[in-house]
């Protein structure tokens, strides 16, 4: 049977949401509508909402649904980048290293095309964002960061850095896609502006997510239309997959009390037995006993080897694994992220990503373990004869 480590791409759909999802597929009615069909949609979507909002500690109107951690993500940075700049300049965007590629993507893009100023803030060798000065921050438009680090793991330290933000008055988003369900998220005790989240990282359809967005804060749309959703995201909303997100997110907030204790040593597990089975690998990322890893994550870098080579041929023994964000799958590019924390070029390139989820079991690890050993073997062997000089 195969074995799936690559539940930070996706993981399985709960059963609680498969059946809030078929079962809501039935009902008839337009949630903007007026009659009571559109009414019974209405209140179907608001309970979820209401649910969702639940497990993020924050106000059911703050809850925006969209189609996933993208659309959060752009409309956030973009819209919150758009509002600062009505009426005064503030160019200036602050993201650190290493973020998700919805994130640098979308400040890119806004350095291209509306003259945004990025200033990139560094990570330390173990994927940490360092501090930034906010002395001098009347050009800032938003600071934006992740709150996991989807490839390495790393846990941030989003409290402090979004506390020295706000007494800097400057606008917090926070990436929560690769945290929500694995720790507790409580957007009023943060005190950020904006958080994204995506359904699909906790066990809820592919194509809804939310943006988490405070009463206070201010964004302009990227989508217009009817108004919905306190005029930031027009559209008819997806009234099953919201049902489905709120019963996937139900049954996560329920585990937290114990589910990331039982994937940590899940985690140990496999950590031990990849270090030992391949001496050579290097975990990247904060060691498991500072608690600043999250539970689902191992990271490696495989000397020698190509990341890619590692995952086919893992992938020939029926053990599904990721050399990264699997919305970089198939581009041959080295880790951004192991970049940005100081790894060289060709570490960059033998990276390989386990992840855990609520599926995961001891017989999933001891499966890898079996077959990593010969991978390796044969990866490096590759990678050896890639290098060796050719013949004209």
């Amino acid at each position: 049977m195969p074995v799936y480590l690559d539940h930070a791409a996706t993981t399985p759909m709960r059963p609680e949401a498969v059946a809030a999802f078929t079962g809501a597929l039935g009902v008839v009615g337009n949630p903007s509508s007026i009659h009571s069909q559109g009414q019974q949609a209405r209140r179907m979507l608001e309970e979820a909402r209401e649910a969702v909002a639940a497990t993020l500690g924050c106000d059911p109107v703050e809850v925006v649904f969209t189609s996933g951690g993208t659309e959060a993500i752009n409309l956030a940075v973009k819209g919150m980048y758009w509002a600062r700049n009505a009426d005064a300049a503030r160019p200036r965007i602050l993201v650190p290293g290493g973020e998700h590629h919805a994130t640098v993507d979308t400040v890119e893009w806004l350095e291209r095309a509306e003259g945004a100023r990025p200033q990139w803030l560094p990570l330390d060798a173990e994927g940490r964002i360092l501090p930034p000065s906010f002395a001098d921050s009347a050009d800032v438009a938003l600071l934006t960061m992740l709150a996991v680090n989807n490839e390495v793991g790393t846990v941030q330290p989003v409290a402090a850095l979004a506390a020295d933000a706000r007494a800097a008055g400057v606008p917090v988003h926070v990436d929560a896609v690769a945290a929500y369900g694995h720790q507790p998220i409580d957007f009023a005790g943060l005190g950020v502006d904006a958080l994204s989240v995506s359904a699909h990282k906790i066990g809820g359809p592919v194509g809804i997510g939310a943006l988490v967005l405070a009463r206070s804060s201010a964004v302009v749309p990227l989508i217009h239309g009817g108004g919905q959703q306190r005029q930031v995201r027009s559209g008819t909303q997806d009234v099953a997959a919201a049902v489905a997100f709120a019963a996937a997110a139900t049954a996560t907030a329920a585990e937290l009390a114990t589910e990331p204790a039982r994937l940590a040593a899940l985690r140990d597990r496999l950590i031990r037995g990849v270090l030992a089975a391949v001496p050579e690998a290097v975990l990247s990322g904060p060691a498991p006993e500072t608690g600043e890893r999250v539970a689902s994550n191992a990271h490696f870098v495989f000397p020698g080897a190509q990341g890619d080579s590692l995952l086919f041929l893992l992938d020939m023994a029926g053990v599904s694994v990721s050399t990264g964000s699997a919305c970089q799958a198939g581009i041959p590019e080295p880790s951004h992220v192991l970049l940005a924390m100081g790894r060289s070029e060709q570490e960059a390139r033998g990276a390989l990503r386990f992840t855990l989820g609520r599926t995961s079991t001891e017989a999933d690890v001891d499966a890898l373990l079996a077959a990593l050993p010969s991978a390796y073997a044969q990866a490096a062997r590759a990678g050896l004869a890639d290098r060796a000089p050719r013949l004209a």
